[in-house]
């Protein structure tokens, strides 16, 4: 039964962040998420001093409020000039760094290091359980990730059309009277949620990965959002299943084998998706070459 919940939890974890990741690589802005997963350390350990208890909804609070604070400085520093990707980089490396500080500096007595506040460990599932009264209701981690999935797919489900159109052309989407500011830092706070809700649990690195690998091969594969969505949440639920039982088999990380796994369907459509496979282009190329170089001379 272990096996079958961490499988679900990969599952719930790649549904989840394929789904936003979608926007977030038609937007040319994919590595958010690690910038998220990075620099909600502070609201961590300032959610673990206010409260004085390292209980998960206090950490998580605090992360959100700071995934949210993230998303804002991105946006600002941003609209005041600098590249995106570079916007991205000074906000989460500052925010990582301070909250680096803050745990050495006022948490030096306490059980509380990286490790345990950054990087989940998606082996532990099982055993972390919600209990009402005497009813065990399975894993801790598979109720927030889903609540994080249901909501994400509630509202991009209501507003489709206006995170199509301001993904896009944002420009088009305002001439129409959709306020394009408002669902940008309505798509970032699902972004900062899922990614909250997915890291404690499973580790930044999953949730990273997935919010990635997945999305941008689905990218590769399409060029319909709808299908893309649906093709990003069956490519993260059959890496999250084959990386498990990769990782069985070579004794290694689960996260690290459900990424791993991704990147190799990656590489697979980069290389044979009809579109813009790499080999198949090539191939085309040629053919077309050698069919011209066939014709007769008039």
């Amino acid at each position: 039964m272990s096996d079958l919940w961490i499988i679900v939890t990969g599952a719930l974890v790649a549904s989840a962040c394929g789904i936003v990741g979608c926007f977030l690589v038609l937007r040319k802005m994919a590595m958010i998420g690690d910038a998220i997963s990075h620099s909600v350390l502070p609201g961590i350990v300032i959610a673990f001093l206010v409260s004085g208890s390292r209980d998960s909804l206090f950490m998580l609070l605090g992360a959100a409020g700071i995934g949210l604070v993230t998303v804002l400085l991105i946006q600002l520093i941003h609209q005041s000039g600098l590249q995106s990707d570079a916007s991205i980089g000074v906000v989460f490396t500052a925010l990582f760094a301070i909250g680096i500080i803050l745990v050495s500096v006022y948490t030096r007595d306490i059980d509380l290091d990286l490790d345990c506040v950054l990087y989940g460990e998606i082996a532990y599932i099982p055993w972390n359980t919600l209990q009402l009264g005497s009813l065990d209701m399975g894993p801790k981690a598979v109720w927030g990730i889903g609540l994080a999935l249901l909501l994400s797919v509630a509202l991009i489900g209501i507003f489709y059309k206006q995170f199509k159109l301001t993904s896009f052309d944002p420009t088009f989407a305002a001439a129409v009277g959709i306020p394009v500011a408002l669902f940008h830092y309505l798509l970032m706070s699902l972004v900062s949620v899922t990614t909250v809700a997915s890291f404690e649990s499973v580790g930044a690195i999953l949730v990273v990965g997935m919010l990635v690998v997945p999305p941008a091969t689905a990218y590769l594969l399409t060029d319909r959002l709808g299908r893309m969505m649906i093709y990003s949440v069956v490519i993260g639920c059959i890496s999250s299943a084959a990386g498990y039982y990769a990782a069985q088999f070579l004794d290694a990380s689960i996260a690290g084998s459900m990424v791993s796994t991704a990147g190799f369907l990656f590489v697979i459509a980069l290389l044979f998706s009809p579109r813009h496979g790499v080999l198949l282009r090539k191939w085309k190329q040629r053919r077309i070459l050698a069919d011209a170089a066939a014709e007769p001379f008039v």
